[in-house]
């Protein structure tokens, strides 16, 4: 009986380990063109619609590196961050950011405009960009 609860608990153990999420060294780039290099306080003000440069672009909402970089860089949950855009929108006084699909869409975008900035898992990072800090 004791090697069947070992077993069964060695097998909930490893499932537990199994769907963990992964957790990414979130890199904030711009072009590798631009001169900018905005501090994380900035980057956030800008993807939260306090100012208007430099120019945010997003992931899309069911990307998961979205909420990891909102969460680790500016301290705001999922929910935080859609009440904020929800009160700019209503109000008129805001446009929330471009929004890409993906790592290598939000790399290009990043790099094809030296106002923009960005964030990438650092895996993802390649000589079109450059990193301006890290959050994590």
């Amino acid at each position: 009986m004791k090697r069947v609860l070992s077993a069964a608990a060695s097998a909930v153990a490893f499932a537990a380990c199994a769907v963990a999420p992964a957790h990414a060294e979130i890199s904030i780039i711009v072009s590798a063109h631009s001169s900018l290099a905005p501090p994380v306080t900035q980057v956030c003000q800008a993807f939260l619609g306090k100012i208007k440069s430099p120019t945010p672009i997003n992931l899309t909402e069911k990307n998961p590196l979205r909420d990891e970089f909102f969460a680790k860089a500016c301290k705001k949950d999922p929910v935080q961050v859609q009440a904020m855009w929800g009160k700019l929108i209503f109000t008129g006084t805001g446009t929330p950011p471009a929004e890409v699909d993906s790592g290598a869409a939000m790399r290009k975008a990043v790099a094809a405009d030296p106002n923009a900035v960005g964030y990438l898992d650092r895996k993802d990072v390649d000589a079109t960009v450059k990193v301006i800090a890290t959050a994590n």
